[in-house]
């Protein structure tokens, strides 16, 4: 029961914390401060109907929202303070944001009365309570009521914005005294706001029936596939256009997972690391489909022309939810706003209208084999990776391995580090939610934390993260959180006692001059870390090392069936780095060579 003020009515905090139980919002995801305990308290009133996990961290409730949402497509709320509590968030907000992933981050504020009064933790030297301008360029919007009637406005408002069109995080900025003043008699009801409304808007059907044309007649048709197609449910429409014309399919770093990977049509990761068969396909195609990918200089191959694209000659099909991506980076045969799966169901419904459909199909058995020459070049290239024994643990290997040991059921969470590229190279999802990791803002931590919500997210599934031995130390307080919430997740500390990837750019970039990426005993100059196992076990986590590749999978498998948080810390090699056939440029320091094949002229 709703405990009421003296005239009847719900304050603030009782108004927020109501309508995240109508959106049917599971958890809310933060951490106590003087500026938030009146909505932990409304929280504490509503146990038995939103459930409250408090973190160590404030970064680590926002990737834990990130992750929930990428594996649950439930969007979920986090709570912080004001002042530094709330400043601790940011970065995880600008992951969630340039991904695309919505949470709701209540954040608390002074009260109005000592707006613009310098009080404590208060941001005012360039306006009063100034904590919105510090996020507004980092998230969908910042909503901040003033006084307790604009709450339930501000609260509803605040998830349309979130949920609708291109998905983001949004701010709800509440100063403490508005927690407390009365704010309504009854909350708004999603079910007349924001639970009626649709994004899903379709391509204008002119422009239908042009992107049909275009795919019939195209000779060498490639798809691109962004993370648009896993999260707005177009994986299974995609599998059938792309079976149905017989069209080979890649994906952006966000995007894996969007086609079984093992599937015939799959081509891999297009990227400056990407696969041969990947890469080439899309730098020789006549039709390009992109499907909800935004052309960033990882995967384009810094926009360089030949490597991933060739764009023109090639004729582009950019179809994006949001019209600022259609045209950022290249020009556009045809660009379509729409709902990818939306689109991908205009198409299938106009390919039936259509003759020829089976002949431009079988039309393709000349490209698809090209294709196939391209992938059996690609193995040879990297077989013997597969098979290298050395120690430290070639980084290939481990990741093969750690690809092989995980069900399929199993959800790959991964941080941000040289690891990220060798398991985009050669892990092999099965499912659209079974790999996921922040690719646009590239946060370390995100894996450390993320798989903590991708449990909540998915109780009876086995929840993996695969992290760097430097973003592993920055938030090794989730293993607290773990513990007290009885998570069994498993960590796989890749640890190369380096930031490798970035020495990796020194070496490659600056002959050889390195600083600051290494880590090293002051004494012996041998590489240094702390025992991450012994820290896991002191922290009531289980903790083993592995130093052989062959221990990797055995490894993993104890970890996940000891249900219960598990570390297992891998030393692996930092000299290498993952080759493939695009490249990376840094404008003034060049550009990397590719690794295999070369630049594609048409």
């Amino acid at each position: 029961m709703l405990k009421r003020s003296s005239d009847n009515r719900l304050n603030g905090a009782q108004v927020i914390v109501d309508y995240l139980i109508r959106e049917k919002v599971p958890y809310a995801f933060g951490l106590c401060g003087h500026g938030n305990i009146q909505f932990i308290d409304a929280l504490h009133e509503r146990q038995s109907d939103i459930k409250t996990i408090s973190v160590h961290h404030e970064s680590v409730c926002g990737f834990m929202a990130d992750a929930y949402y990428r594996v649950k497509g439930q969007p979920v709320a986090t709570f912080t303070s004001c002042g530094p509590g709330s400043a601790n968030l940011p970065i995880a907000l600008a992951g969630a944001y340039l991904d695309s992933i919505p949470f709701l981050a209540v954040t608390g504020n002074v009260p109005t009365s000592q707006f613009n009064r310098g009080a404590f933790q208060e941001m005012y030297r360039q306006g009063a309570a100034d904590f919105p301008s510090t996020v507004r360029s980092i998230c969908k919007r910042v909503y901040q009521p003033t006084r307790g009637e604009q709450v339930p406005q501000a609260v509803r408002l605040a998830w349309k914005t979130m949920v609708t069109g291109r998905p983001g995080p949004v701010v709800l900025d509440v100063p403490f005294d508005v927690f407390l003043e009365s704010a309504a008699e009854e909350t708004p009801k999603p079910e007349e706001w924001s639970a009626n409304i649709s994004s899903r808007c379709g391509a204008d059907p002119d422009g239908v029936k042009k992107a049909v044309d275009m795919l019939l007649k195209a000779e060498r048709p490639v798809i691109l596939v962004g993370q648009a197609v896993k999260l707005g449910g177009a994986t299974a429409d995609l599998l059938t256009l792309a079976e149905k014309l017989q069209i080979p399919v890649g994906h952006s770093m966000n995007g894996i997972g969007a086609i079984d990977t093992h599937h015939p049509l799959s081509l891999g990761l297009v990227s400056r690391g990407g696969a041969l068969q990947a890469n080439g396909a899309t730098r020789q195609a006549d039709v390009l489909l992109s499907l909800g990918a935004r052309f960033d200089d990882r995967t384009s191959s810094s926009l360089i022309p030949g490597y991933s694209f060739t764009i023109p000659p090639t004729r582009l099909i950019h179809v994006d939810i949001d019209p600022e991506e259609i045209g950022r980076n290249y020009p556009v045969a045809l660009g379509l706003m729409a709902d990818v799966r939306t689109f991908v169901r205009q198409v299938l419904a106009e390919l039936e209208t259509r003759k020829g459909v089976a002949d431009a199909a079988a039309s393709r058995k000349k490209w698809l084999a090209t294709i196939d020459g391209m992938r059996q070049e690609w193995n040879r290239f990297i077989a013997p990776g597969f098979v290298d024994d050395s120690s430290p643990i070639h980084p290939q290997r481990a990741a093969a391995e750690i690809d092989k040991a995980l069900p399929d059921d199993a959800i790959m969470v991964s941080d941000i580090g040289v690891h990220h590229n060798w398991l985009l190279q050669f892990c092999k999802p099965k499912r659209p939610d079974s790999f996921i990791g922040t690719m646009g803002f590239g946060a370390m931590g995100f894996g450390v934390a993320g798989v903590l919500g991708a449990k909540f997210a998915a109780p009876d599934r086995p929840c993996v993260s695969v992290c760097g031995d430097g973003a592993f130390f920055m938030h090794a307080n989730v293993l607290g959180t773990a513990v007290e919430y009885n998570l069994p997740v498993v960590w796989v500390v890749w640890n190369n006692y380096a930031y490798a990837s970035i020495r990796g750019l020194q070496r490659g970039y600056l002959d050889g001059r390195e600083l600051a990426t290494d880590f090293k005993h002051p004494e012996t100059g041998k590489p240094y870390n702390p025992d991450f196992a012994a820290m896991a076990r002191s922290a009531g986590v289980e903790g083993v090392r592995v130093d052989r590749a062959a221990d990797i999978g055995e490894a993993i498998r104890k970890g996940i069936a000891a249900n219960k948080p598990y570390l297992i810390d891998v030393n692996i090699n930092a000299d290498q780095n993952p080759g493939g056939a695009g490249v990376w440029e840094l404008p003034g320091l060049g550009v990397s060579k590719v690794a295999i094949g070369g630049r594609y002229q048409p």
